[in-house]
């Protein structure tokens, strides 16, 4: 049986040696924090261009992450990555053979990857936040408000949780082309098509991206955005069941089939 603490030593050093893996996770961060400085900026020299309803539920926290739709992908790709990249090179078999029990080999790889997804995260929220606010000028807020801190935290928590979950759905499709082909049109086209559509979007709502995104708002319904029947834990928590029921399902196929 291989040493627990040797496996993960294992799938750090495979993280840390593909490039591919390293540049997804930059991506993430520079993507986000830019993204997000430049609409903080036009939401400061437009905010008189607001309804009276987006002025009365301004979210500055909220706005400083409005990078994250394009931080996520990054996410995404390299939560596919990760685990898909072993089966597209026939790295698999070799890395069952070196660690047989199937259910440390996945679980140590997605510890890993996940805990390097988290803290890549946390510091692209709290980047994405203090900067933001900066530019927001009279409009700010600080860490130190109510709720504020728990959006910030819980904005880092979304991104490494979409990656968690896309290694999940990577171990159950097996195949990072595949993977990505569901996941990038799921997240960025039909999660946000139905959330806009009457009737459908009572069950969009329900989506990993749409529950999970709640945690990181301060001011309810901000910027006059639809209520939701959660708060931003119930929707965390959402979130946490999709990701744990991918995490079920790609342990089940790679414990049932072949490599």
């Amino acid at each position: 049986m291989a040493a627990a603490s040797a496996v993960l030593r294992s799938e750090w050093t495979k993280i840390r040696t593909v490039s591919s893996t390293v540049w997804t996770l930059a991506s993430a961060l520079l993507v986000t924090v830019a993204m997000s400085a430049a609409l903080c900026a036009l939401m400061r020299s437009t905010f008189d261009d607001l309804s009276e309803v987006e002025r009365a539920t301004f979210d500055p926290t909220f706005v400083s992450f409005s990078g994250m739709m394009l931080g996520q992908l990054a996410m995404v790709v390299f939560g596919v990555l990760v685990v898909g990249t072993e089966y597209s090179s026939g790295m698999i078999r070799t890395s069952l053979a070196a660690v047989p029990q199937r259910a440390a080999f996945l679980f140590s790889k997605i510890a890993v990857a996940g805990a390097l997804a988290l803290a890549v995260g946390l510091a692209t929220s709290f980047l994405s936040f203090f900067l933001g606010q900066a530019l927001l000028g009279e409009h700010r807020t600080s860490i130190g408000e109510e709720n504020v801190l728990r959006a910030v935290v819980g904005g880092g928590l979304y991104m490494g949780l979409i990656a968690i979950f896309s290694m999940g759905v990577a171990a159950m499709l097996r195949s990072s082309t595949l993977s990505l082909g569901i996941l990038v049109p799921f997240f960025f086209l039909i999660s946000q098509i139905l959330s806009a559509v009457p009737k459908a979007k009572e069950v969009a709502r329900y989506f990993p991206d749409q529950a999970g995104s709640r945690i990181m708002q301060v001011v309810p319904d901000a910027l006059g955005s639809e209520k939701a029947p959660y708060g931003p834990w119930g929707g965390l928590g959402i979130m946490l069941v999709w990701v744990a029921a991918a995490l079920l399902g790609g342990w089940l196929v790679l414990k049932r089939r072949d490599a």
